[in-house]
């Protein structure tokens, strides 16, 4: 009879977490770093009292909104290239539906979180309990079965017994390169307090195994034959390419041999940014020399890419009756995208062994991609060096017609800066140390960091595109401070996603955590109202007016300075200079309250973004708009 060891279902929940590692590469290291929390009645007096006692060297976290302490735990399992988690605990009810959010930013972005939300009594001696909700059709369902579509796992647990298999199955997921994500146990309130004779030797240490996957050698001789024939080859450098860890053997391909390197928002940085053939950003957001690029290239090599409709601007970026496809990808299912030839295998090994096969291959491609670049860069100095001049018929192109020049004086009026966005961004750019770290998720920014962010020391960018959550950008920038407690973490965020989550603020705050806050501030949902107007829409409730017309101001440094932050205001480009300076010598967390004028972000290079127009209307401008995005669904690729 094996040795047995009594434990409460949390005990061995906490004593389980702290013996789990992870081996990539030869290099073993301890996989969950720690728990945030916020305690309530489903999981105080069960998780918390395990933590206490059997806590150990895991990092204890009190968060301030459940939403917030979990996009913290995600964007550091982003920065740790999915290689170490912190795990999320919230009580039942109202602390475990705020997961839902950051659970599908995770699900969307392919990251491992492990959330622990307290639930219902399994013994419903009390039902119904505190925060309980009830249907008439299940007594069972809870609120946590909302984490359900939005877990990759998704478990509960009613009996003590029933957590050993579920954590064997949970942590399978979360260190599996191809089904990397969220995973949700739930654990029911009593049984989290009950207590349970646990077999000890499921208390060992267990090293989980991230073994580089090859693809077979027939599909590699395939892919060569394909990229031996072509004249000018593209990557498109995915967020699997980073978490494999192959920027410089991307870059040594690319430079080898000629081949165009384009970037996903998750693939950014990969490749240094002044990597000679890299053209930047792709799509939507991209910048002119890559979607140029993207055009003209006859091959088309997806390394870690999903494809989302940004980057293929809705299936419009490549030339398809041209081009052909070869997709790299530990996922089968992703490589199939774009009908493309499939290359099922880890990204740096895949690179490696092809660099092998096609040697003495050379692209007909340098001498235009050295053209594309030298004009994105003459287009990015001209953004750089923007004066808001509203008589300039040259300024207009960053001045949406129909938002007009009085509008735009009415917030040049209110706001007190004459600042274009584009600017302000450059100027941080330029400004901060080129190992600092920075963040965004939402709104104009992303766009703009895309196509305008140098990026000149590898994965220091960090855009979560893939759910372009409203919020994540100061949360996250958090849970990459804890990844990089020695490096300046800058986020740059909106107002409108400020006012939508903000809280972990204080959390840094207690923590010791320094964060630098870039708060953008022109007023409203900048990059929804251009959307909205640019489909021939007026203006509707994207703006901070308020009933009168009167443009909302708030006095965003005067907030953070209440939190505690040492706070700047920058409403021009010596403001703001003046105003980084003091940033990278202050000890503790700041914000800078950046004011631009609306209409100064930038706009499309020759992408397109299929989006649900209105094609019945009394406005004969939406009609209009919606006619040429009809006729220009029926260009793209279908399939």
């Amino acid at each position: 009879m094996s040795n047995t060891v009594r434990l409460t279902t949390a005990q061995a929940l906490i004593r389980f977490l702290k013996n789990q590692y992870i081996s990539v590469d030869g290099e073993e290291t301890p996989f969950v770093e720690g728990v945030f929390n916020i305690f309530g009645h489903g999981n105080v007096l069960g998780i918390g009292q395990a933590l206490q006692e059997e806590g150990g060297d895991l990092k204890v976290i009190q968060g301030k909104n459940e939403q917030g302490m979990a996009h913290a735990a995600v964007a550091y399992a982003k920065e740790n290239f999915r290689r170490k988690i912190y795990a999320v605990t919230s009580s039942v009810g109202p602390g475990s539906a705020n997961l839902v959010t950051a659970s599908a930013t995770a699900l969307a972005n392919n990251l491992p979180v492990l959330f622990l939300p307290g639930d219902t009594f399994a013994s419903r001696q009390p039902d119904p309990v505190l925060q309980q909700i009830e249907h008439e059709h299940s007594i069972s369902t809870t609120t946590n079965d909302a984490l359900k579509p939005v877990s990759r796992y998704w478990d509960r647990i009613e009996r003590p017994e029933q957590l050993m298999s579920a954590l064997l199955r949970a942590f399978e997921v979360l260190t599996n390169p191809v089904s990397a994500g969220p995973v949700t146990i739930s654990i029911a309130q009593d049984v989290e307090g009950e207590a349970f004779d646990y077999d000890a030797a499921f208390f060992k240490k267990r090293v989980h195994y991230l073994d580089r996957v090859s693809p077979t050698e027939d599909a590699l001789s395939r892919a060569a034959e394909l990229i031996k024939s072509s004249q000018k080859p593209l990557i498109v450098v995915g967020g699997g390419a980073k978490y494999s860890k192959a920027g410089k053997e991307i870059a040594a391909f690319s430079k080898t041999y000629g081949v165009a390197l384009t970037e996903t928002q998750a693939g950014k940085s990969t490749v240094p940014a002044d990597h000679p053939y890299n053209m930047g950003g792709l799509g939507v957001t991209g910048t002119l020399s890559a979607n140029k690029a993207a055009k003209e290239a006859d091959l088309i090599i997806g390394i870690g890419t999903r494809y989302t409709d940004f980057t293929s601007a809705s299936k419009t970026a490549f030339n398809y009756d041209t081009a052909k496809f070869i997709n790299i990808n530990v996922s089968r299912m992703q490589s199939y995208k774009m009908d493309a030839l499939q290359l099922v295998g880890d990204a740096r090994l895949s690179i490696e062994k092809l660099t092998k096969k096609i040697e003495g291959y050379d692209s007909q491609f340098r001498e235009a991609l050295t053209g594309f670049k030298a004009e994105w860069l003459d287009e990015r100095d001209r953004l750089s060096n923007i004066e808001v001049d509203l008589d300039d018929a040259a300024y207009q192109p960053e001045i949406k017609d129909a938002f007009g020049k009085a509008q735009i004086e009415k917030y040049k009026e209110a706001l007190g800066t004459n600042f274009a966005q584009t600017n302000a961004l450059i100027k941080l750019n330029d400004f901060i140390d080129p190992s600092s770290y920075v963040i965004t998720s939402a709104g104009s920014l992303p766009g703009d960091m895309h196509r305008l962010w140098h990026a000149s020391v590898e994965n220091t960018y960090h855009v979560e595109y893939g759910y372009s959550t409203m919020g994540y950008e100061i949360a996250g920038a958090l849970g990459m401070k804890l990844a990089h407690p020695d490096k300046e973490v800058y986020s740059m965020v909106g107002d409108g996603s400020f006012l939508m989550l903000h809280t972990e603020l204080v959390t840094a705050l207690q923590y010791d955590q320094k964060i630098n806050i870039m708060l953008f501030d022109n007023s409203g949902y900048g990059c929804i109202n251009n959307l909205q107007m640019e489909n021939g829409s007026d203006s509707f409730c994207t703006e901070f007016t308020r009933p009168d017309g009167d443009v909302l101001t708030v006095d965003y440094a005067k907030v953070a300075e209440g939190y505690g932050l040492e706070s700047f205001t920058a409403t021009n480009p010596e403001e703001l200079e003046a105003a980084l300076g003091k940033s990278k010598v202050s000890e503790t967390s700041t914000l800078i309250h950046i004011k631009v004028l609306p209409k100064t972000m930038t706009d499309g290079y020759e992408s397109f973004w299929n989006v649900g127009v209105s094609t019945n209307s009394s406005n004969e401008n939406v009609l209009k708009q919606a006619e040429g995005v009809v006729k220009k669904r029926s260009q793209a690729r279908q399939y």
